[in-house]
């Protein structure tokens, strides 16, 4: 352990971190780094009392009694990328910037995904098995070329986008399936887009870049295997949980996928009655995605810079949680909780992936515009993108997404003195405040009274008032006689509680739009009963907590 000299700032190695990121702190002007890597738990408490930065890894769990006792703690520093071992809320509420390492792995983890998949190809593994065991079976291991085959890649983030490179540097098509990415990024990338449907029976090999979530947990199942060509191969090197294990091991069992390859498992270790074990023309891997000397040197370098750059020179750009809460920076805070749930909102009702989204802002707030547009692209992209997704890094994903978000400030509104407008468009920018190609879906909001409350005012053509807040229903339809009748018939058959229902509408006879917000979120055979209705054109179920 390092002693700190007088007025220097205590870093806290809870973890260990390779030479490279101890060596960046030690240089620094102020710094004075402490090892407490071998200390039980009682001990690292104490160690943080006074302390300003505490660095981490997996192992150390940074909980709110450990937050707690950090009285003047202003870092938490985790050396890779996944940030479940933290409280990130927790954290927040104590001023505390959280930061990661989340470019350091993209190019190791990338080339695993790689590696998995030429070893499937080419029957590597079993070959080294054969040698091993005195055989020479030449002819028998005969595998597949990928120069000239059709690599589907799910997922076009950071990883998704390099493991493109690759396989176009093989002399392999591309086809991508990416919602959230535009054709413009796309076309950057080189890759053709396609909904999932057109991309699994299309491709000769298929490999996963997505995060994992509660909503696609098995997001490869028995019904997307079936749908695989016959003789493909499944690369998984992003999360344990995206594959149902169980429905892999018999598509490799019956021969309809000739192989697959594995980094990752919903257990992990891989339980000994895994289905998996015995699967034929199966890659295994512990989890190595980011286990290369390159990567863990890059991320202790990374986040040893991080730490010393917010707590030498104030910058906090990297951090992954809020830099200020509500009440701070001028008012800020319920202008920027708005476009979060206006991001929300636009993101229930936009299908096609926009290029662009223009965030107008109309109000005496000066300085609002950036955290605005932050806190709008966080609403619209927080359930499609790996996490951590924040106002600090949300504009820099979005434009790696190939989606730029627009500022534009505007005079006030009606009698609104603080109102927003999101506007979605594809197509490129062209000159100030013009956009090539088609406006799509345009929703506005506004804050309400003394305290500033958030309402939606405007989606699409309809005005409209209501609080966006906890699951709510949009119900486009004819307005007809009984529609809303049947709306709650159905809803009552489901045991959903309705406690409002907005309604507005452009003329008698014509269209209606309704706002139903309801106690818990519909599943998806109750929405598809809802938009069977006579009348009813459209529904969409937004959740904006």
């Amino acid at each position: 352990m390092s002693e700190s000299k007088g007025g220097d700032l205590r870093v806290i190695l809870a973890d260990p971190l390779l030479p490279d990121g101890i060596e960046t702190l030690r240089a620094a002007p102020g710094l004075a780094v402490e090892d407490h890597t071998e200390s039980d738990r009682e001990a690292l408490r104490s160690a943080l009392e006074g302390a300003s930065a505490l660095i981490v890894r997996s192992r150390t769990k940074v909980t709110p009694d450990l937050i707690e006792s950090a009285d003047r703690l202003r870092v938490v520093g985790r050396a890779g990328v996944g940030v479940d071992n933290i409280d990130i809320p927790a954290a927040t509420r104590r001023g505390i910037a959280v930061l990661n390492a989340p470019a350091a792995n993209t190019q190791s983890t990338a080339e695993l995904a790689f590696a998995l998949l030429l070893a499937a190809a080419r029957r590597i593994t079993e070959a080294d098995a054969s040698i091993r065991a005195g055989e020479w079976r030449r002819k028998e291991l005969r595998g597949i070329q990928l120069s000239g085959k059709t690599l589907g890649v799910i997922g076009l983030g950071r990883i998704g986008a390099e493991v493109v490179w690759r396989a176009r540097a093989f002399g392999m098509r591309v086809v991508a399936h990416d919602p959230f990415v535009s054709a413009d990024r796309a076309s950057d990338l080189g890759v053709e887009l396609a909904s999932l449907d057109e991309l699994l029976p299309a491709c000769h090999a298929i490999t996963l870049h997505v995060p994992l979530s509660e909503e696609n947990r098995g997001f490869i199942g028995r019904k997307e295997l079936a749908a695989m060509r016959q003789g493909s191969i499944l690369v998984n090197a992003a999360r344990g949980g995206l594959v149902d294990e169980a429905a892999l091991a018999e598509a490799l069992g019956s021969g309809h996928l000739g192989a697959a390859g594995l980094d990752v498992f919903e257990t992990e270790p891989l339980p000994a009655d895994s289905p998996l074990r015995d699967a034929p023309q199966l890659v295994f891997s512990p989890h190595l995605g980011a286990s290369t000397y390159e990567a863990q040197r890059q991320v202790s370098r990374q986040i040893a810079i991080s730490v010393r750059d917010a707590l030498v020179d104030g910058d906090y750009s990297a951090a992954l949680n809020a830099p200020f809460e509500a009440e701070d920076r001028d008012g800020a805070g319920p202008i920027m909780d708005l476009g979060y749930r206006l991001g929300r909102l636009l993101a229930g009702l936009e299908d096609a992936p926009p290029s662009r989204i223009d965030v107008r802002y109309g109000g005496p707030r000066d300085g609002v515009l950036g955290p605005l547009a932050a806190s709008v692209a966080v609403g619209f992209l927080e359930r499609r993108v790996d996490p951590p997704l924040n106002v600090v890094n949300a504009l820099s994903i979005a434009a790696e997404r190939g989606l730029e978000i627009v500022r534009v400030r505007t005079q006030a509104v009606g009698d609104y003195t603080n109102y927003v407008e999101l506007s979605a468009a594809s197509g490129r920018a062209r000159g100030r405040g013009r956009s090539r190609g088609g406006r799509g879906m345009v929703v506005g909001g506004a804050l309400m009274g003394s305290r500033m409350e958030p309402r939606i005012v405007r989606v699409g053509t309809f005005r409209i008032e209501t609080e966006p807040r906890g699951t709510c229903l949009l119900i486009r339809n004819r307005d007809q006689p009984g529609v809303i009748g049947a709306v709650g018939t159905v809803l009552g058959e489901a045991n959903a509680n309705i406690a409002e229902y907005h309604l507005a509408r452009r003329k008698g006879g014509g269209q209606s739009f309704g706002v139903v917000r309801i106690d818990e979120e519909l599943p998806a055979a109750t929405l598809r009963e809802l938009e069977d209705l006579d009348g009813v054109e459209e529904v969409r179920q937004v959740n904006f907590d």
